[in-house]
């Protein structure tokens, strides 16, 4: 069974960083894209930032120039590097793996930004 662990995630006051990770450890198949959502209450859940298995990066429009996805090469290992938080970035935020025409997604990490 696939399964996605986040860690990360925090209380932290506007202006401040956290960097979150993402892994799937004993997976034996490499995910061909992974990337991390986000889903603040009362909200529809959205993509923050997606890297697929050649390094092509994609972000929402809210956090570009703020956070950075990343993935260890070969491996089911992600990160976001979150810089510059403000208190709409406030959510719990997912991680999901893509493979053979299915998502796989992590049970999520809080995220909270103070004013």
């Amino acid at each position: 069974q696939v399964q996605l662990v986040e860690s990360g995630g925090g209380f932290v006051q506007a202006g401040g960083s956290l960097r979150l990770s993402c892994a799937a450890p004993g997976t034996i198949f490499l995910f061909t894209a992974m990337g991390w959502y986000r889903q603040a209450p009362g909200k529809q859940r959205e993509l923050v930032a997606r890297v697929s298995s050649f390094g092509r990066t994609n972000y929402a429009d809210s956090v570009k120039g703020r956070f950075t996805i990343s993935r260890d090469s070969n491996k089911n290992t992600v990160y976001l590097q979150m810089n510059s938080l403000k208190p709409e970035d406030t959510a719990v935020y997912y991680c999901k793996g893509e493979a053979f025409g299915k998502e796989y997604w992590g049970g999520g990490t809080q995220v909270t930004v103070s004013s």
